[in-house]
């Protein structure tokens, strides 16, 4: 069995619930960055839009108010925080690109404070209190890794997950760490007979692209109740072979801290060689809608 020397990366993932007041949210923020920075993690991943309660339960044009521009007053912060404490920090926002065009995108910072690079989330849902596509355009950067001082850095944004091609697309950028920032729940009528389906179905499908792709993959989620939503939490990281490595409370704010060590990925990969298999000859019709 090859054993390349181990390469430990240690990951912060933060698991919070968001007042009224994105300036009290950036601030909690900050002091759960030093918190996880100080038991050792050094990639922390914030949860999708980390700032805001999830403003798409409705379509309302008074919340454009709450986009702000990249770079901007959270991304001015949290990269002097994140050169202070020498770490990454994975910072999801609602992102005003000009007037009348918004994303749901994620700035990856590095350690010595510069932006590493951005992506824009490509799928938007269109669900009952999940109206995202009154709010978000597509995005139009692709699917990216961003080298950081500590590892290849992928991140994909919620909606994202339920796309084994993201996943795929992303790991051949050469992603050691893939993050899925999130914010998903149970509408509360329909958790008893439904809830704990769709959370193993959210999971499942994180681990699986954990497997298929031999590299760690983390989604961070929100928790409590917002309007209609109770947001699951349940933030967690899987190894290259769908373990769980850590989970966090259904109910409670978490922060996660877990070791990984990127050396497995060769291993996984050199084990179950799924890149070497694969038939790129025949995959063609992956680019059309549906095959007739």
């Amino acid at each position: 069995m090859p054993i390349d020397s181990p390469r430990n990366v240690t990951v912060g993932l933060i698991q919070a619930t968001c007042t009224t007041d994105p300036g009290v949210n950036l601030e909690n923020t900050v002091e759960r960055i030093r918190t996880v920075a100080a038991a050792g993690a050094c990639v922390i991943c914030l949860q999708e839009v980390f700032n805001l309660q999830y403003p798409c339960q409705s379509e309302d044009h008074a919340g454009f108010q709450l986009a702000e521009s990249i770079p901007g007053r959270s991304t001015h912060v949290i990269a002097q925080i994140a050169k202070e404490l020498d770490v990454v920090v994975v910072v999801p926002l609602f992102e005003k690109r000009a007037h009348g065009l918004y994303h749901n995108s994620a700035v990856v910072i590095d350690a010595d404070g510069s932006t590493a690079g951005l992506y824009r989330k490509m799928h938007i849902p269109d669900d009952p209190l999940y109206y995202e596509k009154f709010y978000f355009a597509p995005g139009d950067l692709g699917f990216q890794a961003f080298d950081t001082k500590y590892a290849r850095v992928g991140v994909c944004i919620c909606w994202d997950q339920w796309f084994p091609e993201a996943a795929r697309l992303t790991a051949m950028r050469g992603a050691e760490l893939m993050f899925y920032p999130s914010a998903i729940g149970w509408i509360p009528q329909e958790k008893k007979e439904f809830g704990a389906s769709q959370f193993s179905a959210w999971q499942t499908m994180i681990r699986s692209h954990a497997i298929a792709n031999g590299l760690f993959v983390a989604a961070t989620n929100r928790v409590g109740m917002e309007g209609e939503i109770e947001f699951w939490g349940g933030s967690f990281l899987s190894d290259p072979y769908g373990n769980v490595l850590s989970q966090a409370s259904h109910e409670n704010e978490q922060n996660l801290v877990v070791d990984c060590d990127v050396s497995l990925i060769n291993a996984a990969r050199t084990h179950w060689p799924f890149f070497r298999d694969r038939r790129i000859d025949a995959y063609g019709g992956l680019v059309d809608r549906w095959t007739d």
